[in-house]
């Protein structure tokens, strides 16, 4: 005889917000037994006055499988015979008003297409075999590593010939290779959670155990992670802990009373979005949130998870400034609950999944978001840098005569650079709503665009943080991003496009081989100004500096609309230099104002640097410059032959003769002045 009642340790565990898989006894079941085989289907409705599964097994009619209350715990359990896997089920529940409700199940893995909403009967456990156990076993974490995510919205990346959504097997199958070639480590996928509306993008969910079936099911999903695993692209889901959404089978007053959010209104209704927010301080809430981000680490294999919308769950007031009732009992505005609750998210994670991404889209300037909880912080090891990306976009929008007035915008971040792990995003957000493609965001010609363009790429890659682009973005579209069509992939048939998605291409392999740009994304040693402070020409350098002492990379940003010859950039070794890339090449679409030639040093302080190099500055561009040392990393041959070495080996072996000399004369004058 099955015993369905969850048992007293568990209970006690999720009573208490400690159980952390309450999605292994919660949810429905099918369970082969020696006499039979059913499904268990267990929900958490303390306020509920009755509760029945129904579905296509018995008509849909609540009066035949009624379920049973375990005394002192609100679970409600019942075993069905028969009923197999892909039944589809709700639960009727009836509230304490006398109003009869039908719910979709909270812990459902799988549930119907919209706009049906029932769940299905699904065992996920041992439907796929995983291939991915190198790439699981030989992660780490990515501080001193590249990490250049692509973001992608599954619904609108490409669409099929008939404009139908692909399956997660089908998009894997065509967005790898793309991934790959483009250079790309990770991609971050808009939640993937069933949803009701297309149009919320997936951040207002019903299912945060239930993948979304517009695509496929569980094992396409599986499919989909392992395929990336293999070929060494990691995967980050956004998910949604702060809210949800009010359509009346989901969690909305699910048992008749405010179960999953709020009991007070003000702190409860999130106005902006027409949503709820959950009730972080009530434990059996926190194991339903912590649980829901274990499950998808634990499996779908998942590498990470961008928490969405931090700011809102950590304020009260957000959104409704100027309301006296909300206030913590300090008399503040922060939600201490919520700060908790992200703190016990962030220590569940690590503890079983030490090298996962758990990252913080938060958009003020809360302290501490990457420091360990027990040192005040709130334990992610990522979190979005907003203040970078909204003064970069709003500097790249003004007039190139208004640029040299508003220079702090390129500049102030590097001051608050390294006081958290961040990343550089330009997300799905900063091209909807009006606001713009990125290329629509530039001032100027056609040319001038791309040219803006590229030099906001540059610059991006250059600037420390690892980095995040949405799609589209790479080939420059002209249009803001549409959530119900496919990205705008005929672009690629006019040259400029073209040439885009070429530099992206070009400068995402360049950051992922030069270890410069990211072995010290998080540490101020990783990170030099050559002149910050050249606002009049809108030009800036700096130096992003390897763990190796000469492992360094030069970088040039011009934002004017002016071109420079034998322009002064200050270094500290005397050695010669190579320009390693440069947004102006007519690959690119640029005029080809290159630095083709070796770079000699010259004997001459500039930029507080005892040594200068001068090079060619082509308008709206930026410029990659790698020093040349002989036995240093086992640089690439950079020249064709032993003569043309030779001669440069001549050149430099003649300036520092004539250092030398000059040092010899100095020391000579002085003895003789000495000597007189």
């Amino acid at each position: 005889m099955l015993n369905s009642n969850v048992n007293s340790y568990e209970t006690y565990l999720f009573n208490n917000g400690d159980n952390f898989r309450s999605y292994k006894f919660l949810g429905s079941r099918f369970i082969r037994l020696k006499e039979t085989s059913g499904t268990l289907f267990r929900v958490w409705a303390p306020n509920a006055v009755k509760v029945s599964v129904v579905g296509d097994f018995n008509s849909w009619n609540g009066k035949n499988h009624l379920m049973k209350k375990q005394p002192n715990t609100g679970f409600w359990n019942l075993f069905v015979e028969d009923v197999m896997e892909g039944e589809l089920y709700k639960y009727e529940i009836l509230m304490p008003d006398g109003k009869s409700v039908l719910k979709s199940d909270p812990y459902a893995f799988y549930s119907e297409l919209r706009p049906n909403t029932a769940s299905i009967v699904t065992n996920i456990k041992d439907d796929y075999v995983w291939n991915d156990k190198s790439w699981l076993e030989s992660k780490k974490n990515t501080f001193s590593s590249p990490l250049n995510i692509y973001e992608v919205h599954l619904g609108s990346w490409k669409l099929s010939d008939k404009n139908n959504f692909y399956s997660y097997r089908e998009i894997a199958d065509l967005l790898l290779p793309y991934v790959l070639d483009m250079g790309y480590t990770h991609v971050e996928l808009l939640p993937i959670t069933e949803h009701p509306l297309d149009a919320s993008w997936g951040y207002q969910a019903t299912g945060y155990y239930s993948i979304t079936s517009r695509f496929g099911t569980p094992s396409d999903f599986k499919y989909f992670i392992d395929k990336f695993h293999q070929n060494g692209i990691g995967v980050i889901i956004d998910w949604v802990p702060g809210h949800f959404c009010k359509d009346e089978h989901g969690l909305y007053k699910f048992d008749g009373s405010y179960l999953y959010e709020y009991d007070n209104e003000d702190l409860r209704e999130n106005c902006g979005w027409g949503t709820a927010n959950f009730n972080l301080g009530k434990t059996q809430v926190q194991n339903f949130l912590i649980s829901s981000a274990i499950f998808w680490f634990e499996m779908y294999h998942i590498d990470g998870i961008r928490v969405d919308a931090v700011a809102s769950m950590l304020y009260l007031d957000y959104g409704k400034q100027g309301n006296p009732n909300l206030k913590n009992k300090y008399g503040g505005i922060e939600n201490l609950e919520a700060v908790d609750f992200l703190r016990k998210l962030n220590r569940a994670i690590f503890k079983r999944f030490p090298n996962a991404l758990v990252i913080a889209e938060e958009s003020t300037s809360w302290p501490m978001v990457t420091s360990p909880d027990y040192a005040g912080g709130l334990g992610f090891n990522y979190k979005w840098n907003m203040g970078w990306m909204n003064d970069i976009l709003r500097y790249m929008q003004l007039d190139m005569s208004q640029r040299k007035l508003n220079h702090n915008l390129i500049t102030f971040s590097i001051m608050y650079a390294f006081s958290e792990n961040f990343i550089l995003p330009i997300s799905h957000d900063e091209v909807v709503y009006g606001k713009k493609s990125l290329l629509n965001k530039m001032p100027g010609t056609y040319e001038d665009k791309f040219s803006g363009v590229r030099a906001f790429y540059g610059y991006m890659i250059g600037h420390p943080g690892k980095k995040l682009n949405f799609m589209g973005n790479e080939f420059a579209q002209f249009d803001e991003w549409k959530f119900n069509s496919a990205l705008d992939w005929k672009l690629l048939l006019y040259p400029m496009h073209s040439k885009m998605q070429k530099y992206v291409k070009d400068l995402n392999h360049l950051y992922k081989n030069e270890s410069s740009l990211w072995q010290q994304d998080h540490n101020f040693h990783g990170f030099n100004w050559i002149d910050a402070s050249n606002n009049n020409q809108s030009i800036v350098s700096f130096i992003r500096q390897g763990f190796n002492g000469n492992n360094f990379t030069i970088v040039i940003c011009n934002f004017s609309s002016s071109s420079y010859n034998n322009y002064k950039i200050g270094v500290s070794r005397l050695t010669h230099y190579k320009e390693i890339l440069n947004s102006d090449n007519s690959l690119y679409g640029g005029s080809n104002k290159l630095n083709s030639e070796i770079i000699n040093p010259v004997m001459e302080k500039w930029n507080a640097k005892p040594f200068c190099i001068k090079i060619k500055i082509p308008p709206l561009s930026v410029i990659f410059i790698k020093p040349i040392f002989k036995d240093v990393n086992k640089p690439k041959k950079l020249l064709k032959n032993k003569c043309s070495m030779n001669k440069i080996h001549l050149s430099l072996n003649a300036i520092r003769r004539g250092f030398n000399d000059k040092k010899r004369n100095y020391r000579h004058a002085t003895s003789r002045r000495t000597r007189y």
